[in-house]
């Protein structure tokens, strides 16, 4: 898809790519199975802009599109497709903020987010609200120039190491336009974290609980109007289920390449298995369906940047078609190396293990189905 891309879209492709096989890739095993957050590799990253694709660049953001973003995070993902895609929460939430934040706001918080000195998470779900977000519970209580916000938030990417939460919590009983959005520091009195979840993947990531007991919070710290925050929350999944689908490309890429390599090499009846038409089938119908899925992504990007009525609709498409077609490329990438693949040692289980819960985050493939059709019926 060269030909579709700028020759500045391009060196930042290539740019990302370099910095995944470099920084990336060669720690990528390790990382996994001691489930090591690498804070300094992605501070090492913000350098490159990518803490900040899509932040302003008065703020000291990179004043990227969704589609730079697309290609940032399908190349970083080759090298590791966790910390890609902590990476693309960490821009989520900047995003809100620079989006939806006062100028106070943005002054005070951006430019120290897009350095990562201090890092961010994101957190809407909530242990009975998942595909259900408008049914959170956690509440806000207006108590003069203050906030007090009790509830708790359920698989939070970065929980108690994060610096900063950008937290949705209902502010009235209004449905979804009861909710209002929040940037609450780790070290306010009453914000606490839970053990971190025991996962399949993702490792590389510390994932749990973030649990508000009375915190205080002063109303300054409220991004945008009360009632806004569901919106704010959606507008910003868009461009994160581009980001997860560009992840999970990058790492079907990676597990596709592991295979054609081992294919070549691996002997069985007197030749290579690549030499059997079985194989070269499969490889061929990998090849077809992620380049597919590419095209799907950059076309949603694409329409992202360009605000067209149906953007979301198709963010939701491709979130959908991306993810799935990643995991089952991943899937035939560890058939292909046979009994092999079920071993960490050749690095396609790993990928397998991470890219399943693309299917889940960022709104379930059931629920991207849900939009789609909504949109089509509407009317």
């Amino acid at each position: 898809m060269s030909a579709l891309f700028s020759d500045e879209q391009l060196m930042i492709r290539d740019m990302a790519r370099k910095f995944a096989e470099e920084e990336l890739l060669p720690h990528s095993e390790k990382w996994d199975e001691t489930s090591h957050f690498p804070v300094d590799v992605i501070r090492s990253a913000a350098e490159l802009g990518f803490a900040s694709i899509y932040v302003k660049e008065d703020v000291g953001g990179a004043g990227l599109t969704r589609t730079d973003a697309a290609l940032i995070f399908e190349q970083l993902s080759y090298g590791d497709v966790s910390t890609a895609a902590f990476l693309s929460i960490h821009n989520m939430a900047s995003w809100m903020i620079d989006s939806f934040g006062s100028d106070a706001q943005r002054a005070e918080w951006l430019p120290k987010l897009t350095t990562m000195e201090l890092i961010a998470s994101y957190c809407l779900t909530e242990p009975g609200a998942g595909s259900d977000a408008a049914s959170l519970k956690t509440k806000a209580v207006r108590d003069g120039d203050d906030y007090v916000i009790t509830g708790t938030k359920q698989f939070i990417s970065g929980a108690g190491t994060s610096d900063i939460y950008v937290l949705m919590a209902r502010t009235s009983e209004d449905g979804a336009k009861g909710v209002s959005t929040f940037i609450i520091p780790k070290d306010t009195p009453g914000l606490s974290f839970g053990a971190n979840e025991r996962k399949m993947g993702w490792k590389s990531q510390p994932t749990a609980q973030v649990i508000l007991d009375g915190v205080r919070m002063p109303a300054a710290n409220r991004v945008g109007e009360e009632g806004h925050g569901f919106r704010f929350a959606m507008a910003g999944l868009d461009g994160g289920r581009l980001n997860i689908a560009a992840c999970a490309l990058g790492g079907a890429q990676l597990a596709l390449d592991k295979a054609i390599a081992y294919a070549k090499e691996r002997q069985q009846f007197g030749k290579s298995i690549a030499d059997f038409q079985a194989t070269q089938f499969k490889i061929a119908d990998m090849e077809t369906e992620l380049q597919a899925a590419r095209v799907m992504l950059y076309e949603a990007a694409g329409r992202l940047d360009g605000k067209t009525p149906d953007a979301t609709r198709w963010c939701a498409m491709a979130k959908r078609f991306v993810t799935d077609t990643a995991f089952k490329v991943a899937n035939d990438a560890l058939q292909i190396h046979g009994g092999y693949g079920y071993l960490a040692d050749y690095g396609v289980e790993r990928i397998v293990r991470d890219l399943r819960v693309h299917q889940i985050l960022e709104g379930t493939n059931e629920i991207m189905r849900v939009i789609i059709s909504r949109d089509l019926l509407k009317g």
